[in-house]
């Protein structure tokens, strides 16, 4: 009898402990420490981040021309406003249509993962997705400003010597991003960012499916309020590479930008 009881009272033992692993192996795995690697993609991510995008609120104008086999389709001037929340860190931008003519006065507001589209023909304002085609390669994401270090889990793959826009070699760290939501522009990224100096220099878009969607090219660095940056963006479709959007980027200036601009409310009066 004896030996019956502490064998069964073994086996008590170990489905204790068993249950107790299951239990206790997530909480494991969700306060366990990033790996060196991921920390040094983040990092890596954050210091490209910081290229692309001014730390003090800011205004630029964007020049969108849209190209099929080299000859010029159609032309978009923007002028957009962005600023930094101290709360998150991610920007919120308000886009103003300038050129054509047909398109001036209408406006895009990013706050947090919200798009409002408003028109002053049609006096409302409708919810739009950030992967909505703005013109030609162009989606409406990618004229706004953001912190892909906020909105991507990243993981570094390596480096490798990558060609720019001018054919010049350049050694870079590969980059794999993953969205954190659905709400951000692409589900996938790769991304090369050049060593030492951080600059980015190639980007594959790919969509939720991963199919490619889009390859861009970062290009003509200047110093824009105190940091070297990108002024150009090559956008050429991942399907028909005969179909290319070049992003201008110019004017950059830091502006006082009042948090009234940032409401939904506030876009008839802007």
């Amino acid at each position: 009898f004896r030996s019956t009881l502490y064998f069964n009272m073994n086996r008590v033992r170990v489905l204790i402990g068993w249950i107790l692993t299951f239990i206790l192996l997530p909480t494991a795995v969700l306060y366990a420490e990033p790996s060196p690697q991921r920390l040094m993609a983040f990092e890596i991510l954050q210091r490209s981040d910081k290229v692309r995008n001014p730390d003090t609120p800011f205004a630029t104008q964007i020049t969108l021309i849209e190209y099929n086999k080299a000859k010029k389709v159609d032309t978009l001037i923007l002028n957009v406003h962005s600023k930094r929340q101290k709360k998150n860190g991610q920007y919120r931008s308000l886009v103003e249509f300038i050129k054509p003519q047909r398109d001036a006065g209408k406006k895009m507001l990013q706050n947090g993962n919200e798009i409002w589209f408003y028109d002053p023909a049609a006096k409302n304002s409708i919810r739009m997705s950030a992967q909505q085609r703005l013109m030609g390669q162009a989606s409406n994401g990618d004229v706004m400003t953001s912190n892909f270090s906020l909105d991507y889990q990243v993981e570094l793959l390596g480096e490798e010597a990558i060609k720019d826009t001018t054919k010049k070699s350049r050694m870079a760290y590969r980059l794999y991003m993953t969205a954190k939501t659905s709400d951000v522009t692409y589900a996938f990224v790769d991304l090369w960012v050049e060593k030492n100096s951080f600059h980015p220099v190639k980007a594959k878009f790919y969509s939720s499916s991963k199919r490619l969607m889009k390859i861009a090219y970062y290009s003509n660095f200047q110093e824009q309020l105190g940091r070297v940056r990108p002024t150009k963006m090559l956008v050429i479709d991942g399907v028909n590479t005969h179909k290319v959007t070049l992003m201008q980027m110019s004017n950059y200036r830091a502006v006082n930008i009042p948090d009234a601009w940032f409401q939904r409310s506030y876009l008839p009066r802007f």
